[in-house]
């Protein structure tokens, strides 16, 4: 069996004795698209922070490909393949789409400020393969009818569309989504539940999905971890975790169909 992409092993982490993630372990796979659902404040987010060097734990082991990232600077992080979407959207809205993806480039980027004003040789053949790259993540997320226009113009559905591709932009390892339904109505949402499955399946690209949507974290999980107040409940496949008697009590209300 192959190696797990990322692996967090009884971390703790507390902000003024207050815990945020108390004795959390899980491990995602390759291919996998691994959920982490919870009330709010259950420490979802903090997760995603630890993992992308945000937060450091006050105790417990992060690995990412094979590699201890704890106290390693985000951007060093990111640098080796994660990459993450946010709960609120963090677009630059008055440049266009495609330089709003394009900035997704940037760890690829290997030429300085000097070439890019010269726009030569080297700064130039790569900017042009950059390019090529981003136009293909507009194919694939059909953003063709927005491309040259300025991101604070578009729907709020597309916005996050937009935000998903910077991210895949940078080519990922593993790709954190931080509620990527969020304040979508249905038509967006099953849009945005159809690219999810795309990057899983087709990019082959694993996934940690942190979603309040409950359909759709039973829909496109593959294992799913609960959490309340930093504290793991339970982890196992969306049939498992459905049938657990604490996640009906305290998050479904019901089991989920019935």
């Amino acid at each position: 069996m192959s190696a797990p992409v990322a692996r967090l092993d009884d971390v703790h982490l507390s902000f003024a004795g207050v815990k945020a993630v108390n004795g959390v372990s899980f491990e995602v796979n390759p291919g996998e698209l691994f959920a982490i659902i919870g009330p709010n404040g259950a420490g979802k987010t903090s997760l995603f922070n630890v993992l992308s060097g945000v937060y450091r734990p006050q105790q417990g082991s992060v690995r990412f490909l094979g590699e201890d990232i704890l106290g390693r600077r985000p951007f060093r992080i990111a640098a080796m393949g994660m990459a993450r979407t946010f709960q609120n959207i963090a677009l630059f809205e008055h440049l266009t789409v495609l330089d709003n993806l394009m900035l997704g480039r940037h760890q690829h980027i290997g030429y300085g400020a000097a070439a890019a004003f010269l726009w030569r040789g080297k700064a130039r053949n790569q900017e042009l393969e950059h390019r090529r790259f981003v136009e293909e993540i507009v194919d694939f997320l059909e953003l063709e009818a927005w491309r040259s226009l300025p991101v604070g113009l578009l729907p709020y559905g597309v916005q996050k569309r937009v935000e998903l591709g910077r991210a895949l932009a940078m080519e990922p390892k593993l790709l954190l989504l931080d509620e990527p339904v969020a304040g979508m109505n249905l038509e967006e949402t099953e849009d945005t539940a159809r690219y999810i499955l795309d990057i899983r399946d087709e990019l082959d690209v694993p996934i940690i999905m942190v979603e309040h949507d409950m359909g759709l974290v039973m829909d496109l999980a593959d294992r799913i971890m609960v959490v309340d107040f930093g504290t793991p409940i339970t982890t196992g496949t969306p049939a498992e975790v459905q049938q657990h008697p604490d996640v009906i009590r305290a998050y479904l209300g019901e089991e989920i169909g019935s």
